[in-house]
């Protein structure tokens, strides 16, 4: 917006504007961005580190599975100069460990084809080529440690490299690191086939996405869960084709998700996720001195109390909360105000309105958040951020 813009903006116009310049920016605890994000407060009197006053002291324990021991015996006597045989009784006064990594070297076997002139006939007999050369040279357990450093310890390429040849001696390019992960894929596919028939025989299901890049291209990592297993996706589109193609027609009893529309209609039910709208009712709550957001934040305090403590409550108690979370809510979406954010929140539970409550039909099933999905997606996050990638 120029100087022209603002000076064909009426007064109230002009007044609304700056009402929302003035607006606090949004954090992690009220909208989704990640708490990396947010500014961290300092503080006037950081507190020291190490152990406080009082604290008891902690040491290694001695290890149950030990190589050697190493028995010191003392040789003469400190009193009288004495010699002291070594078949003298003993008594053990302190133990002692010393721990240390053995070299590790790769072990490296040159296979050679030999020909030999056959003495009765004069032919030239070749050895058959050897199964160890086809394919990579590099064995299972290099392709498992790689595989290891790469996902779990979330190493770059550039330092993997330098993992190989700094800790085992061993050269590998970056991009025969690359085609050992990719060969690697192999080794999960029947845990992976496996995962996914699970997912589709599962009665309720909860989905979640984030943003990734694939070969320079803009795409998705989707995640899906269930409460047997985890199954992550990527894919270059963020429609619902994803979730189709995956489910393979099968429609569980409940779906949980966020309000995204290519999230909706893959289950016989749907459960919002309410940590996103608690999101949206704290800013709307710490912005507006409008009433109708703390009463949509005592509301959600009531709901999370009640899936809480569901797998405690009666069944008829839990329908008598569910009754009465309904009427409240019911009447907090009725109530007129004039704050815009105030609007936007009950438009917002409008729509989800029979989506809310899902989880009180299903105790112990559903969660009436998806963060457990949000977690699950956190590590290749992570992962993405540390390596670049």
């Amino acid at each position: 917006m120029d100087r022209g813009d603002l000076q064909r903006l009426s007064k109230d116009e002009l007044i609304d504007l700056v009402l929302r310049l003035q607006r606090p920016e949004k954090t992690s605890r009220t909208s989704s961005k990640p708490p990396s994000t947010d500014r961290k407060e300092r503080r006037d009197k950081a507190k020291p580190g190490g152990a406080k006053p009082g604290h008891k002291g902690h040491s290694r324990a001695l290890s149950e599975d030990f190589d050697r021991i190493v028995d010191h015996h003392p040789a003469r006597c400190t009193c009288c100069r004495a010699s002291l045989s070594s078949d003298l009784p003993v008594e053990t006064v302190s133990e002692h460990e010393t721990i240390d990594l053995p070299e590790i070297r790769p072990v490296v076997e040159q296979h050679r084809r030999l020909s030999v002139r056959c003495p009765s006939c004069g032919t030239l007999v070749i050895a058959p080529v050897p199964a160890a050369a086809n394919g990579t040279p590099f064995g299972p357990r290099t392709h498992a440690v790689a595989t290891y450093l790469k996902t779990f310890q979330a190493l770059s390429y550039e330092r993997l490299q330098g993992a190989f040849a700094d800790l085992f001696g061993l050269t590998i390019s970056q991009g025969g690191l690359m085609n050992m992960l990719r060969r690697s894929q192999a080794a999960f596919a029947p845990e992976r086939d496996a995962a996914i028939a699970a997912l589709r025989r599962a009665k309720v299901v909860a989905s979640d996405e984030t943003g990734v890049r694939i070969e320079g291209s803009n795409a998705y990592q989707w995640v899906f869960r269930s409460s047997e297993v985890v199954v992550h996706r990527a894919a270059l589109t963020r429609g619902a084709i994803v979730v189709r193609d995956l489910m393979d027609g099968h429609r569980p009893q409940v779906w949980c998700s966020d309000r995204y529309s290519a999230q909706q209609g893959h289950g016989m039910a749907h459960q919002t996720c309410l940590a996103h709208l608690a999101r949206d009712v704290a800013y709307a709550d710490e912005t507006s001195d409008d009433m109708l957001p703390s009463r949509l934040r005592l509301w959600l305090k009531r709901a999370f109390a009640l899936a809480g403590g569901i797998e405690t409550f009666a069944t008829s108690t839990i329908a008598a909360k569910r009754r009465a979370l309904e009427r409240s809510l019911a009447d907090i979406l009725r109530a007129p105000t004039a704050c815009d954010l105030a609007r936007d929140l009950q438009m917002k539970f409008r729509r989800a309105r029979d989506q809310l409550l899902v989880f009180a039909a299903y105790p112990g099933l559903v969660e009436p958040t998806n963060n457990a999905c949000e977690r699950a997606l956190r590590p290749a996050v992570i992962q993405r951020k540390v390596t670049n990638g």
